[in-house]
């Protein structure tokens, strides 16, 4: 038994490209009782155009505080969002970069003003993101929550990062580009919706990158749209992912990122 690979580019998309249908997977990031309210309305408004499954990215103690702020009504929201159907995933531990910045300018960029110094896991060795990891896991066991995935914030993931995860038993990780199959790290592109809001430029900017991704994206197997809590303070980004539900929804079939993930596996194990 062993994996079929794709020798034109060295991915395994196309293994499946014929005989897979097409795919939607919908995450809610950085969800924590700070976020809760913004990510009710997002949810609320995913459910306006239908009942689908989503993965909530679980940030256990957001921003340092969320351990603390953690209350049994938060807690009920989140085992009435499994009942329904949703996937609880670990999204790091504080969702704060605590690494120091290197003197590499793009690296700088990339972990400060691209990500305003939250991509907990860019940075981090092995044995640090070994432990945060179990402390994450340990921490959804405590809940009683089942545990299959793991995103690192702003997708930002060391090469330490990666040997941890791999070590560990998650299914599948994410990255703004593809979802890997673990512990092989076996990537699959994806195409991924996403919105910028940290400015009214970067907002436009990502409303216009989003409608041109949509008409390019075709017969692509598998799409993702990644909610933040801060989209739900716009009316338009509301609208807009609406919208996009709706244009997408008809040809393809949603799934959790677990549930989507163990389908790869087993069209691309033979």
């Amino acid at each position: 038994m062993g994996i079929a690979r794709d020798p034109l580019d060295g991915s395994f998309a196309r293994a499946t490209r014929l005989r897979a249908p097409l795919r939607l997977a919908v995450s809610l990031h950085d969800v924590a009782p700070q976020t809760w309210p913004a990510c009710e309305r997002l949810l609320g408004a995913v459910e306006q155009v239908a009942p689908i499954p989503v993965t909530l990215l679980i940030v256990p103690n957001y921003h340092g505080e969320g351990l603390r702020r953690f209350t049994p009504a938060y807690r009920g929201a989140l085992d009435a969002r499994l009942a329904r159907g949703d996937e609880l995933a670990l999204h790091g531990w504080t969702h704060l970069d605590a690494c120091p910045l290197p003197r590499n300018p793009i690296e700088i960029l990339r972990r400060t003003r691209l990500t305003a110094r939250e991509g907990e896991f860019a940075a981090l060795p092995a044995h640090r993101a070994r432990a945060l990891l179990q402390e994450g896991a340990a921490w959804f066991d405590k809940q009683g929550w089942p545990l299959h995935g793991f995103v690192a914030p702003a997708w930002l993931m060391s090469q330490g990062s990666w040997h941890a995860v791999a070590g560990l038993p998650f299914q599948y990780a994410t990255t703004l580009g593809s979802l890997h199959l673990l512990p092989e790290r076996i990537p699959v592109p994806t195409r991924t919706f996403v919105y910028s809001v940290r400015s009214r430029l970067r907002r436009h900017l990502s409303l216009l990158r989003n409608d041109a991704l949509r008409r390019v994206i075709g017969r692509t197997p598998i799409v993702r749209l990644a909610l933040h809590p801060a989209d739900a303070a716009h009316d338009d980004v509301v609208r807009h992912c609406q919208a996009l539900l709706e244009c997408l929804l008809p040809d393809r079939l949603a799934l959790r990122k677990a549930q989507l993930a163990r389908e790869l596996r087993a069209e691309l194990v033979r």
